[in-house]
Parts: C-alpha cells; sequence; structure tokens
C-alpha cells in the first residue's frame, strides 16, 4: 500500500477510534423472540473503540493501523478523547495499558489481514489475534500497575479483580464486535478490490 493510502487510513483510523470510544454497542434480542416480545436493544457492555482500532487495521494495514493508534494515545495525552478523559494524568489509570496496546493489537491484526487472503476466517483470525495483543498489553500493565499493591479485595486479590473488571467482563462484548468487524472488513475488501 502507499505512503498516502496509509496516511489516509490512519487519518480515518484515527477519528473512527475517537468516535467508537463515546459510541456504545448494542444488538437486538434474539429473532425468536420477536413475535412475543418485540424487538429489544441489548448492551454489550462495550463501545465500538476496539472495532475501530480492528477496522483500521484490517483495511489500512499494519502501518496505518498502528500508526492510528500511535496518534489516538499521544492526542489522548494531551486532549480528553480517551474514555474518561485524558491528559498526562491518565498515564496513572489502569486502563492505560489497553490504550498502548491498540499500538500493537492494531499491527498484529494488519500484518495478519494482509499476509493472507482476505477471507473470512482469515480476517477474524487477524482480529482475534489483535484483541489478544491488546489484552495482553493492558494486563501487563495492570501486573505492573498494582505490583506492590497486594490488596484484597471480597476474596480475590486486587489484580484479579481488575483483570475481571478490565479483561473478562469485556470478552463476550468485544468478540461480537470481533465478529461484526470481520464482516465489514470482507465486505470492504470485497469491494475495493484488495
Amino acid at each position: 500500500m502507499s505512503v498516502p493510502n496509509e496516511l489516509l487510513w490512519a487519518l480515518i483510523g484515527l477519528l473512527l477510534t475517537i468516535g467508537g470510544t463515546f459510541l456504545e454497542a448494542f444488538v437486538t434480542n434474539a429473532p425468536w423472540e420477536w413475535s412475543g416480545q418485540g424487538i429489544h436493544a441489548v448492551s454489550l457492555g462495550v463501545s465500538y473503540q476496539i472495532g475501530a482500532v480492528l477496522l483500521t487495521a484490517c483495511l489500512g494495514g499494519k502501518n496505518a493501523g498502528a500508526l492510528a493508534q500511535i496518534a489516538y494515545v499521544v492526542l489522548g495525552l494531551n486532549r480528553p478523547v480517551f474514555t474518561n478523559g485524558g491528559g498526562m494524568s491518565y498515564l496513572k489509570e489502569p486502563t492505560f495499558g489497553y490504550l498502548l496496546g491498540f499500538i500493537a493489537g492494531a499491527w498484529v491484526c494488519g500484518f495478519l489481514a494482509f499476509r493472507m487472503r482476505p477471507r473470512v476466517e482469515s480476517l477474524a483470525f487477524s482480529c482475534i489475534c489483535g484483541l489478544l495483543t491488546i489484552h495482553i498489553y493492558g494486563i501487563g500493565y495492570l501486573i505492573i500497575f498494582h505490583l506492590f499493591s497486594l490488596t484484597v479485595v471480597k476474596g480475590l486479590p486486587l489484580i484479579m479483580q481488575a483483570i475481571m473488571t478490565y479483561t473478562i467482563d469485556l470478552l463476550p462484548g468485544q468478540l461480537v464486535i470481533v465478529c461484526a468487524v470481520t464482516v465489514l472488513a470482507f465486505a470492504l475488501r470485497k469491494l475495493m478490490f484488495y
């Protein structure tokens, strides 16, 4: 991919990530319940932020995906574009490692998405690898963040509660987002002939 295209995808990725940060993800209730209960929106408990990271990587490649997330982190350390604001004080937030993971996750996802033919399975694999990379970075940051904290709350060490809160509890909703990103990326890659 040419440098101007990568820069364009990086800009698109930055805008999608900022927008996705503040947009909560919903699905409808099961279709077999529609006749009795009607159609209802059900929250996934996550935003479209991770979807934007992975979609950018699947469409723009590793460099565009990583560049978009570097710009997002740098912008967020200067402006309130993160979920809970922004600024240099965000370095002290337990979720900052996940934001750093966006950079590596986008790179991994973009690398894998363009190593194989664009099929649903290969794009799903690249998205899952990107998501796992994000969580590995996030958990690593949480471990460093809580390294000296041996506090126990409700029978679990504080680090285990943080991992439950920021990784385990969010994974089901994020996996639904991965499915949506996979289908959308596949369709767009076919439409754009690459």
